[in-house]
């Protein structure tokens, strides 16, 4: 069952990877009108996931947050209330070299709420 969670989770990571370039304006993917994508958040420094919506893609300038696939799906180190919560700027190690830099995908996606204990 885990290998299949695990699987499952992999494919939206890859998704969320693939749509990102969509969002260039922020808007809708194409051919969903009025839709965006919804993705799910656990802040390992709260243990809380929290909801989020996949926002515009943005230029590699400034400060990112590393966004990964954990063990309870997309998961980062810090979420809102921590010191290093970027307010939702994200970085996905898309070209798997472990390094910040022009291979990856550098996009919004703020999280939302106040978090929850459960998925």
């Amino acid at each position: 069952m885990k290998k299949k969670s695990a699987l499952i989770l992999l494919v939206i990571a890859i998704s969320l990877v693939a749509v990102v370039p969509a969002f260039a304006g922020g808007g809708p993917p194409p051919g969903v009108p009025g839709e965006r994508v919804r993705v799910e958040v656990y802040v390992r420094s709260q243990g809380l996931f929290y909801d989020s919506i996949v926002g515009p893609a943005l230029p590699m300038e400034g400060r990112f947050q590393k966004l990964e696939m954990g063990a309870h799906g997309l998961e980062t180190d810090f979420g809102p209330g921590d010191p290093g919560y970027l307010g939702g700027r994200w970085w996905v190690d898309a070209n798997g070299d472990g390094e910040m830099n022009e291979g990856d995908a550098f996009f919004s996606c703020p999280l939302l709420g106040k978090g929850s204990a459960t998925p």
